[in-house]
């Protein structure tokens, strides 16, 4: 454990609860687990993680963290029904999937779509990929420099003229969402929304604006980002954002 009450993470993303499980702090103060009700009632506990460059004082900040290749079976798997539900809503004719934690459900949602398969995007580039059919961009928990998402030519044909669902596991900065519609808009595909497992904070949402239209962008839950006081994790209730 931390004095900071991050602590490990392998016990997370393994269970759900039929309620807050105890031991877990069911309102703030929290220490090292938030936990999140999905639409089907259950709860899932997610540890809580200070953000890079957070100062080791009352003004460091932490969001809730989903690592979804990490999640058991049936975490994932009740995810996947809920994301499912809001992009059948949405009208998907394709799932695009993006990289790489989003690969974990989009084809999950894509066969409770009743799908055959699913658009992958990658950021590794092989020898017959085209540099048109990329984009650059970064994230919260991958901020190198120099990446690109990109889309194997070969699957134009699967996006062009069709509604595409882009399936990602969280929306945060929305950098990587905006790069993916802007990939998928050159590639001819009519981008009918976004589905994500979670909405971490709203800090996306103005960078969205122009982009998406926000109703179109839903999730399994949301969650704010969080300051540290003497007593544990106390949510920002402005950064807390709108479900689904």
């Amino acid at each position: 454990m931390s004095d900071d009450f991050t602590e490990s993470t392998l016990a997370y993303w393994q269970e759900l609860h039929p309620a807050v499980p105890h031991g877990v702090s069911a309102a703030p103060p929290y220490r090292f687990g938030y936990p999140v009700t999905l639409p089907d009632g259950r709860v899932l506990v997610l540890p809580l993680r200070r953000l890079p460059g957070s100062p080791h004082a009352v003004a460091a900040h932490a969001v809730a963290s989903l690592i979804a290749n990490q999640a058991s079976h049936q975490v994932v798997a009740a995810l996947a029904d809920a994301m499912a539900e809001e992009a059948q809503g949405l009208g998907a004719q394709v799932i695009a999937g993006l990289p790489t934690l989003g690969l974990s459900f989009a084809a999950l949602v894509a066969e409770r779509l009743g799908q055959t398969r699913y658009v992958p995007l990658g950021y590794s580039r092989k020898f017959w990929y085209a540099d048109a059919l990329s984009e650059p961009v970064s994230s919260i928990t991958s901020p190198e420099a120099g990446k690109r998402l990109r889309l194997d030519p070969n699957l134009l044909p699967l996006v062009e003229g069709r509604r595409v669902v882009l399936v990602d596991d969280a929306i945060s900065t929305g950098a990587t969402a905006i790069a993916a519609c802007r990939l998928m808009a050159r590639a001819g595909a009519q981008i009918a929304g976004m589905v994500v497992a979670m909405k971490q904070t709203n800090r996306w949402v103005s960078a969205m604006a122009d982009v998406l239209p926000p109703e179109t962008i839903r999730a399994a839950y949301g969650c704010p980002r969080f300051t540290l006081r003497d007593d544990g994790w106390w949510p920002e209730e402005a950064t807390r954002p709108e479900v689904p």
